[in-house]
C-alpha cells in the first residue's frame, strides 16, 4: 500500500532563495545523483576532441567521457562563494577544490552563456544541465550552441518536467504555499524543447525521465520513497520530475554514413565490347 506524505511536507516547503541552496537540499542532492548516472551513460560512448559543459559546476557530467579536452563554462561569480555562513563557504570551497583536483584536464572558462567565446563549429559535445530553464534568453543560448557545434555534434540537455508531480506542486505554489523548486526557474516542457531543436535541424536520438519520488523536503522522507523509482520507470515513465534529452546537429547535405564498402571488380564477360577494348586485367590495376 502506497503511503501518501502528509500535506505539511508537500505544501509547506521552504522558500529556496537560490538555485545553489536548492541543490544543497535533499531533493537537490537526489536530482544531482540521478543526473550524474544518466549523463555518465549518455556521454560514455561519445568520441571526439572537445567537450563542453555549460553551468552547474556541482555536477561533473563529463566524468565518464573520454574526449581529450573537457571545459566547464560558468557565469561570472558562479564558482565564487557568495552565500552561506563562513563554515558553509569553507566546506563549499573544499568541495570545489577537491573536485577540480580530481578532474584532470578540466578547463574552467568564465563568461555569459549567450556569448560563447568559441570558434564556429569547434566543439564536438555540449552539455546543458538545467541551463535553459534559468536563462533569460534560452533561444539565444541554443543558437550559440548550434554555432559552435560541429556537424553531427551532439547536445545533451537536462531540465525539470512540468508534467510531473513536482511540476504540479510548483504550479500550485503560485496560488498558495511556498515553491518547492526555485521560483526563478521557467521550466520548459519536453515537447516544446523538441520543437526548438527541430527548428535548428537537430534530430533527437534518445531521452530519459527520472526522479519519481514525491516532492518531500527531508532526506528520511525521500528515502522512504525509494520504491517509487522502479514503479515510475515502468508504469508512468513520462511523468518523472527530471528529463534528459540528447540530440544530434544535422547539417543539410552532410551525413555520416559510415564506411563505404569496396566495389568488386566487374567481370570482363559483363563488359560491352566498346569498354572491353580499354579494360585492363584485374591483376594489372
Amino acid at each position: 500500500m502506497i503511503s501518501t506524505p502528509p500535506p505539511s511536507e508537500l505544501l509547506n516547503a521552504p522558500p529556496w532563495s537560490s538555485w545553489e541552496q536548492w541543490l544543497n537540499s535533499p531533493p537537490g542532492q537526489y536530482v544531482l545523483a540521478w543526473e550524474e548516472k544518466r549523463f555518465a551513460t549518455a556521454v560514455g560512448d561519445l568520441f571526439g576532441f572537445h567537450a563542453l559543459q555549460i553551468g552547474l559546476p556541482q555536477l561533473d557530467a563529463l566524468k565518464s567521457n573520454r574526449m581529450p579536452l573537457h571545459a566547464l563554462y560558468v557565469s561570472p561569480g558562479e564558482m565564487g562563494l557568495t552565500s552561506g555562513t563562513l563554515a558553509e563557504q569553507e566546506l563549499q570551497g573544499l568541495a570545489i577544490a577537491s573536485r577540480q583536483a580530481h578532474k584532470q584536464g578540466w578547463h574552467i572558462v568564465e563568461g555569459l552563456p549567450t556569448e560563447l567565446p568559441f570558434a564556429n563549429q569547434s566543439i564536438d559535445l555540449v552539455l546543458l544541465p538545467h541551463v535553459l530553464e534559468f536563462a533569460a534568453d534560452p533561444h539565444q543560448i541554443l543558437r550559440e550552441v548550434d554555432r559552435i557545434l560541429l556537424p553531427e555534434g551532439r547536445v545533451i540537455i537536462s531540465g525539470f518536467n512540468p508534467a510531473s508531480v513536482w511540476g504540479v506542486r510548483q504550479y500550485l505554489s503560485h496560488l498558495f504555499g511556498a515553491p518547492y523548486l526555485p521560483r526563478s526557474g521557467q521550466f520548459i516542457s519536453l515537447l516544446r524543447l523538441k520543437d526548438w531543436l527541430k527548428l535548428l535541424d537537430y534530430s533527437v536520438d534518445r531521452g530519459h525521465f527520472g526522479c519519481y519520488k514525491f516532492p518531500l523536503q527531508s532526506s528520511a522522507g525521500m528515502a522512504r520513497m525509494d520504491f517509487l523509482e522502479p514503479m515510475g520507470n515502468r508504469w508512468w515513465p513520462i511523468f518523472g520530475a527530471v528529463f534528459l534529452i540528447s540530440a544530434i546537429k544535422r547539417t543539410p547535405g552532410m551525413r555520416l554514413i559510415g564506411r563505404i564498402p569496396a566495389k568488386r571488380p566487374t567481370a570482363l564477360t559483363q563488359l560491352t565490347p566498346a569498354v572491353e577494348q580499354h579494360a585492363r586485367p584485374p591483376g594489372n590495376e
